[in-house]
């Protein structure tokens, strides 16, 4: 072989990049201080961008196509390197190829709880992930400000860096949104939103664009969630005496079937508890319809050790227990009068309270004739 031979064997005349990776952002052409041939084919594949670059300058950029290398379709390389009256001989460059295509199912999430301020809860303690796509819309800025001169630059490099500024710049947003907590799982397309134009911007600066992001999933503290569930519970439920009603036939219905093929005590048994149950729960739906406005017993002290109630019937309703200076007080308010119905343990049956010797006296006030 003679030496023009091995002179061209030394040049470069076909350059391209056959991307076989799934994570490559930045692939930078092998010349090996080879020289490129004047004239050499260059083959720009779809999603993909090469950049030129003299001296550490970016010089030419190519966009998808096939290029035959000329000074003609090298300006700023030609200017860059004085061909200013063309050039036919070899000549060195950096070529890096950019792939300009989406990288889907990038992921992102909260490591730590993040702090937000809720109108109806106040502060509270939120977790959130979902997923992004992410490509780069500017070549040169994305060199000149991310990947410099690295030969091999992938998409995990960055990723760590955009997920923190999805976390910290997208809840914040959020968090100014004023999106009611309870309302935040049922708008994940609008908080999407809201995260995505806060940090486009961001990506901008770096020559990335973010074309799609999703929110997965936004939770509270188990703490949270365990006591908003019992509020929903409690809002199911609403009247407690029909909740109990329905409890207590429950009851009775499993007691029927765990009868099955027992013992007729064991059923009787059964039946006689369920029985009870809907006693105990008809006087509960009744406390709770005919005494509504009553105050809670719990903020009503206790009658004192001894002391007499009664009960007092008053529009077809029952009303007490009562204490007997309750009723002196409700004697002279007329609200209590000799034909009320009066009872208290141990009366077989209601009675007329000047019937009863301790509350006659209460009716007997009005003083004899003067003589």
């Amino acid at each position: 072989m003679g030496l023009f031979s091995r002179l061209l064997n030394e040049l470069i005349d076909i350059i391209e990049w056959v991307d076989t990776t799934n994570d490559t952002l930045i692939w930078k052409f092998p010349r090996n201080d080879n020289a490129i041939k004047m004239g050499a084919k260059l083959t720009v594949r779809e999603s993909q961008v090469a950049v030129f670059m003299n001296e550490g300058r970016i010089a030419d950029v190519f966009e998808p196509g096939m290029y035959t290398l000329t000074t003609q379709n090298m300006p700023i390389l030609t200017t860059l390197a004085g061909w200013k009256y063309g050039f036919e001989s070899p000549f060195k460059a950096d070529i890096y190829f950019v792939s300009t295509r989406l990288f889907t199912n990038q992921k992102w999430g909260t490591k730590n709880p993040v702090m937000l301020r809720d109108a109806e809860f106040g502060p509270v303690r939120l977790r959130a992930f979902g997923s992004y796509g992410v490509k780069v819309n500017d070549a040169r800025l994305f060199l000149t400000e991310i990947s410099a001169t690295k030969p091999v630059y992938t998409i995990d490099e960055i990723n760590e860096q955009l997920r923190n500024i999805i976390v910290s710049r997208g809840m914040d947003a959020v968090a100014s949104s004023r999106i009611p907590v309870l309302d935040l799982a049922a708008n994940y397309d609008e908080v999407a939103n809201v995260i995505k134009n806060t940090i486009q911007p961001d990506f901008n600066h770096m020559g990335l664009n973010l074309p799609m992001l999703m929110v997965e999933n936004i939770s509270l503290p188990p703490e949270v969630e365990e006591a908003l569930d019992k509020r929903t519970q409690m809002g199911i439920i609403g009247n407690l005496g029909a909740y109990a009603q329905f409890q207590a036939a429950n009851a009775i219905e499993k007691s029927a079937e765990n009868s099955i093929g027992g013992n007729l005590g064991a059923a009787g048994m059964g039946l006689g508890v369920g029985a009870a149950m809907m006693g105990q729960a008809g006087n509960i739906f009744q406390q709770n319809h005919f005494d509504a406005n009553r105050p809670n017993p719990a903020d009503v002290p206790p009658p004192m050790p001894g002391a007499v109630q009664y009960f007092i019937g008053i529009n077809g309703k029952s009303e007490g227990p009562h204490t007997l200076n309750e009723l002196t007080q409700m004697a002279d308010s007329g609200k209590l009068t000799a034909s009320s119905p009066v009872w208290k343990k141990g009366m077989n049956e209601w009675l007329a309270a000047e019937k009863l010797d301790e509350l006659a006296s209460l009716f007997n006030n009005t003083p004899p004739p003067l003589t």
